[in-house]
């Protein structure tokens, strides 16, 4: 899962984004189902970037009235996915919103739980389909150490904790909404990409050793860490999320993308 740091020195807030090596998206324990839409995390990396399976993708964007995505946050991952991924047929992007379950925190169970009864949008023979929530509620997993932003927890799915963006956002030495949400979004869908090294083939040596599947490249977007003066911070003062390296968009266009 990616974790936010959050470290107060020099009197600047610091935002770290991290993966802990427990919640590792290999090392999830939800169980393989048969339906298509609910794999590995990486799994589908082949059918998401290229066009020789599925010509169309839909993003099916669910959120709790009060929690829903920025516009340009949308617009941000839509162009992200169109710079890495051939769908002749079009990228739709379906939002609507669901009732709160008046969860504080979720588990892991319970946002799996939660797709299983809200989802309604699966793979086509040419269409890929991909669940987005976007939560209300914090992470179970958060501490006084560590927050979670977000996880792609199967092969075409992933949450977003907004609730906690809301609180790390849009306030005085914290980045701009839209920013910290497009970072934290095409960051998750990058790991649905197979990035790195997690069902997307290596095409050089740029896997983290000690934070695995995650870009050695500290600029990179797939870094596990992004600090002031790079990832999240440089966000801050540049006005922008960051990019994927071209390490990454190597493997993705060795995998089929662009």
């Amino acid at each position: 899962m990616k974790k936010l740091i959050l470290v107060l020195a020099s009197g600047l807030l610091l935002l770290v984004v991290s993966c802990s090596k427990a919640d590792n998206p290999l090392e999830n324990t939800i169980s393989v189902n048969p339906n298509t839409n609910k794999q590995l995390t990486g799994s589908s990396a082949n059918d998401l970037l290229s066009d020789k399976k599925f010509k169309r993708m839909v993003v099916e964007v669910v959120y709790v009235a009060g929690f829903e995505p920025s516009s340009q946050t949308i617009t941000n991952f839509v162009e992200f996915l169109n710079a890495r991924t051939f769908k002749p047929g079009g990228i739709n992007i379906i939002k609507r919103s669901i009732p709160s379950t008046g969860n504080s925190s979720y588990t892991n169970e319970e946002i799996i739980n939660l797709e299983n009864d809200n989802r309604t949008r699966y793979n086509t023979p040419d269409e890929i389909a991909i669940w987005a929530f976007f939560a209300d509620g914090n992470s179970d997993k958060d501490s006084d150490k560590s927050i979670v932003l977000g996880t792609a927890y199967r092969n075409t799915s992933f949450v977003i904790f907004e609730k906690t963006i809301h609180g790390l956002s849009d306030s005085p030495f914290e980045p701009n909404r839209s920013l910290l949400e497009t970072t934290v979004l095409t960051h998750e869908f990058g790991h649905l990409l197979g990035l790195t090294n997690l069902g997307t083939n290596l095409q050089s040596d740029h896997e983290d050793a000690a934070h695995p599947k995650h870009c050695i490249n500290k600029t990179c977007l797939m870094y596990w860490s992004s600090e002031i003066g790079g990832g999240i911070g440089n966000m801050v003062s540049s006005g922008s999320a960051p990019k994927l390296d071209s390490q990454c968009i190597t493997d993705l266009r060795a995998n089929g993308g662009r």
